[in-house]
């Protein structure tokens, strides 16, 4: 059996980007091995959720041990970083936090695990994070250099489909048109440029299906309630539309030749 090693910015990305991933690596015997870079401190939280005297990182904390539980995970570690919040933040700008990490150093410590782990597969982001956060593209950046460092064979940059969800959110649109109690597309419509969203279909090169494992990743989501309320987008859905939106997990294997077209990373 291999080992995965699964590379996140903050509590809950891993189960919205890698969980049926996880979910599935775990049920066929592989090691499952989550990193965190951060504790994810500056996540937004509504009034009165936490506990008096509780700080959001120690709730945070909590949920991503709940939701590697639930995913299977043989081990969890932080890298130790701050969340960077958003670009022109004062967060962004601590010395702490992990957008301002050097990244040799912090590729140092996570390599320090995989070489522990013998890991055989990372999983980062793509080069742009997704979608543009600091954290996410600086975990591109220190996993990628981390590999390196550790000589792990397989690195794969998880993505979305750019393509395929826009083809999703239009299937959406007829459907709340024939069916006025269908949840409609408003947090969807929010995203202002969905070409700089994910990766296009022609440079993704690994599309894993994890409908079997997908109540796993929508109770590991229910896990992170200080950052995922039932009325999200992601929980408030109905069962059909998430299989359709999250069933299918997508990446782009670093260094593949042209014409790749993976279902598995093992």
């Amino acid at each position: 059996m291999a080992t995965l090693v699964s590379f996140h910015a903050h509590p809950d990305d891993e189960c919205i980007a890698c969980g049926g991933t996880m979910a599935r690596a775990a049920a066929d015997g592989h090691r499952v091995v989550l990193v965190t870079a951060t504790r994810g401190e500056h996540g937004e939280v509504d009034p009165g959720y936490l506990e008096p005297g509780e700080e959001l990182w120690q709730r945070r904390e909590k949920e991503v041990e709940a939701a590697a539980r639930i995913l299977g995970v043989h081990r969890g570690e932080f890298l130790g970083y701050v969340d960077s919040g958003m670009i022109g933040t004062p967060e962004n700008e601590a010395p702490e936090s992990f957008w301002q990490a050097d990244v040799e150093e912090a590729a140092q410590r996570l390599a320090r695990i995989l070489v522990e782990e013998k890991a055989d597969v990372l999983t980062v982001y793509d080069d742009h994070g997704n979608y543009g956060h600091p954290d996410h593209i600086q975990v591109h950046r220190v996993g990628v250099r981390a590999a390196e460092i550790a000589g792990t064979p397989k690195v794969y940059e998880a993505t979305i489909d750019r393509d395929r969800i826009k083809a999703l959110i239009e299937l959406g649109r007829r459907m709340a048109e024939s069916d006025p109690d269908a949840r409609t597309v408003e947090e969807a419509d929010a995203v202002q440029d969905w070409d700089a969203f994910g990766s296009p279909a022609d440079l993704i090169t690994t599309r894993v299906d994890v409908t079997d494992w997908i109540d796993l990743k929508r109770k590991a989501m229910r896990a992170h309630g200080s950052q995922i309320a039932e009325t999200s987008f992601f929980l408030a859905m109905p069962d059909e539309q998430f299989r359709m939106g999250f069933g299918q997990e997508d990446y782009i294997l670093r260094g593949a030749p042209a014409g790749t077209a993976e279902t598995w990373l093992f």
